[in-house]
């Protein structure tokens, strides 16, 4: 986990966001894999529970309410293993958000230690959408998107500054591992534990499930 063996800290995490094609969910399950955190992907939660499958395939989002109850469920399982989560896309647009920042929940941001946001040109995000194939990726649906990403993460991190959470842009273009090592080194900026950590061999890795099944929600 990302801090000193002798933190007792529960509950803390790093929230991913990025366009279709950015690499997001590659990056976090990477980074959750590498350090023993909980990879807890929106739209996998949603497939996972076999529901919603014609509303994913469409580009569709389902309601904020499912959303947030859904997700809110997989992070209290997380943190009740006493396991760190990197979220992937989630808070997915400003309603979630202020669900999520209502007196009930708003303990849940003083979890989180920084969102970070993957920064790709459009014209490299087409290259790399229609280099993988899917058969969701119809140009109608991608542009959708698109569309609904730059709506959304407008609106989500004003909201997120507001209470204070740091929010780091990384540069998204490049190899594999190279953006993985930017998103390292931003991160160490926001959690002073971090770098000690990182170096520390002796952690234990933990196989995130369904990995091959991931597939993009709303992105």
């Amino acid at each position: 986990m990302w801090y000193n063996k002798g933190d007792k800290r529960k509950g803390r995490m790093i929230i991913l966001f990025g366009p279709a094609g950015s690499g997001k969910s590659t990056q976090g399950r990477t980074i959750a894999d590498k350090y023993g955190w909980r990879w807890l992907s929106v739209g996998q939660v949603l497939r996972d529970t076999g529901k919603f499958d014609e509303i994913l395939k469409a580009g569709e989002l389902v309601d904020d309410e499912t959303v947030v109850k859904l997700m809110g469920e997989q992070i209290d399982r997380a943190n009740a293993e006493g396991m760190e989560v990197v979220l992937d896309g989630y808070p997915r647009d400003r309603k979630q958000t202020e669900i999520m920042l209502a007196d009930e929940n708003s303990k849940f941001f003083d979890s989180v230690d920084a969102a970070v946001v993957l920064d790709v040109p459009r014209e490299e995000l087409w290259q790399r959408i229609e280099s993988r194939g899917r058969e969701d990726d119809t140009k109608d649906v991608v542009e959708k998107r698109f569309a609904i990403f730059e709506e959304n993460i407008g609106a989500i991190l004003p909201l997120l500054e507001a209470r204070n959470v740091p929010i780091i842009r990384v540069n998204g273009v490049g190899g594999y591992d190279e953006v993985t090592e930017r998103i390292e080194k931003e991160i160490f900026k926001v959690l002073p534990t971090a770098p000690e950590v990182f170096n520390d061999h002796d952690l234990d890795v933990i196989e995130n499930d369904s990995v091959e099944k991931e597939r993009s929600y709303g992105e």
